[in-house]
């Protein structure tokens, strides 16, 4: 079998083991330019994950800083107190985004450093800090792209229900008018959400993130209300700042069948609209994926008249954020989806240190899967992989992460030589950071932190990556 016969069986789901490392890691002979000149290169952070000063100058807390501090809910018992100090070291951390020759630094902005309690007094030290590193890009020819919400809600709205309560749309909505009545006049590109499924699910169903909240009866209106604020906060920040492009970001992977099974291929389209359709379909004005996941037939209590229409946004651009791929098999035990994902382990596939399968064609898959929604421009607005980065003698030699770049990008240029309107890469991520509930163990920065002395040191990957795109 040759190597094209053996991706196209993989992706059709056939085959239940993914590539070997020989085929998988296979350098090709293409570079950056390859992408052409105007193709946009950049990392993905987030505010929770790496600013730290967590109190400092009027912040109120989040749902992160109160889940982080319950016992058993890190892995590692940690939390984002003091993360990488980009509050204090953002002028440091931006003078080696611009070594690395990074073009966009994606960072969001976390809603109670702005408006501590959620709505109402809007605290000037949390917008002036953002005007600082805005600003600091912008002197260093980076352009600042802004995420409006990445998973850090303040506690006091949690406190009135969170993504369970309807209000929590209008409280976005005025939130996002805050950030463009100060921020649009330089920042250009906007992301709504950073990935609604994980946020619901996770923190809402599953109780593995903040707010630590599980059952339905919580997921199904926080599904919802995630919906409307995705459509309601592009709506705003396009009324305020009209030049601008807006766009949001989801979660994705490709959902194969464990064989050509009639039953596991409906269990492989049911988590499909789950993890891949839920939140671009309404926005995209297609409704949900009812038919093809009938269990979605329970978020009808929670929608009003009117609201198939406030759910649309034509977006500018949307992002992607692939690491690893899904097969599945029918399991009539498992609720809603009734399907079960084959753990990757039990498939004798390659993994990264946190058991995901490192499946770097699933990246052109979904690239190929989002464009059929008609969207002018799409990004990769994450990408990348952990592992278990050791600073031996001054260096960090990530050599995985290199291949895994390496591949997934390759995936990349198949996509945009087709014609797929990709326009952009962002690596996940910029520095070694709190990873959620993982806690600092996976190290997924293109720059080590010693996050005893907040020592910054550029890895292997790092370097690699700035040739790359020089």
């Amino acid at each position: 079998m040759n190597r094209s016969e053996f991706i196209r069986l993989t992706s059709l789901g056939v085959l239940g083991t993914g590539f070997l490392s020989s085929d998988l890691f296979a350098f090709t002979n293409f570079s950056g330019k390859d992408f052409g000149s105007d193709f946009k290169w950049g990392v993905a952070t987030a505010a929770f994950q790496n600013e730290g000063g967590w109190l400092e100058d009027g912040k109120g807390i989040s749902i992160w800083d109160s889940f982080s501090l319950k016992k058993g809910t890190i892995k590692d018992n940690t939390n984002a107190q003091v993360s990488c100090d980009f509050y204090h070291r953002y002028k440091e951390d931006i003078q080696i985004a611009k070594k690395l020759n990074l073009k966009v630094f994606r960072f969001s902005v976390s809603w109670s450093r702005i408006l501590p309690v959620g709505t109402g007094h809007v605290n000037k030290e949390g917008i002036n800090f953002y005007n600082r590193v805005i600003n600091e890009c912008i002197n260093n020819n980076i352009e600042p792209w802004i995420t409006c919400y990445h998973w850090d809600l303040p506690q006091a709205l949690e406190d009135k229900g969170g993504w369970t309560n309807r209000e929590i749309v209008k409280w976005f909505g005025d939130y996002c008018e805050v950030l463009a009545l100060n921020f649009g006049d330089r920042v250009k590109h906007w992301m709504v959400l950073n990935e609604p499924l994980a946020f619901t699910g996770v923190g809402y169903m599953w109780g593995i993130h903040a707010p630590g909240k599980r059952g339905f009866k919580n997921f199904y209106p926080a599904i919802h209300h995630a919906a409307l604020a995705q459509a309601e906060g592009g709506r705003t920040l396009k009324k305020f700042i009209s030049d601008s492009k807006i766009g949001t970001t989801f979660s994705c992977s490709p959902i194969h069948a464990k064989n050509s099974s009639i039953k596991h291929i409906q269990a492989a389209k049911r988590l499909d609209a789950l993890f891949n359709r839920l939140f671009i379909e309404p926005a995209a004005g297609m409704g949900y994926p009812v038919d093809d996941l009938p269990a979605l037939k329970r978020l009808k209590p929670y929608i009003l008249p009117g609201d198939d229409e406030m759910l649309k946004f034509n977006f500018d651009f949307i992002g992607i954020q692939n690491y690893f791929r899904v097969v599945a098999r029918s399991l009539k035990v498992f609720p809603m989806v009734h399907a079960y994902q084959i753990p990757p382990k039990k498939r004798n596939v390659p993994t990264t240190n946190m058991n995901t399968e490192i499946f770097p064609f699933g990246m052109y898959e979904m690239l190929r899967q989002f464009n059929q929604y008609g969207f002018n421009e799409i990004y990769v607005t994450e990408n990348g992989t952990p592992g278990n980065d050791l600073l031996i003698n001054g260096e960090v030699d990530d050599q995985h992460r290199i291949n895994y770049l390496n591949a997934y990008l390759e995936n990349v240029l198949k996509a945009k030589n087709e014609g797929i309107p990709v326009k952009g890469y962002f690596v996940w991520t910029f520095m070694d950071n709190f990873e959620w509930a993982e806690g600092y163990k996976p190290r997924m920065g293109l720059v080590y932190v010693d996050f005893e002395t907040q020592q910054r040191i550029i890895k292997k990957s790092g370097y690699w990556f700035a040739n790359f795109i020089k």
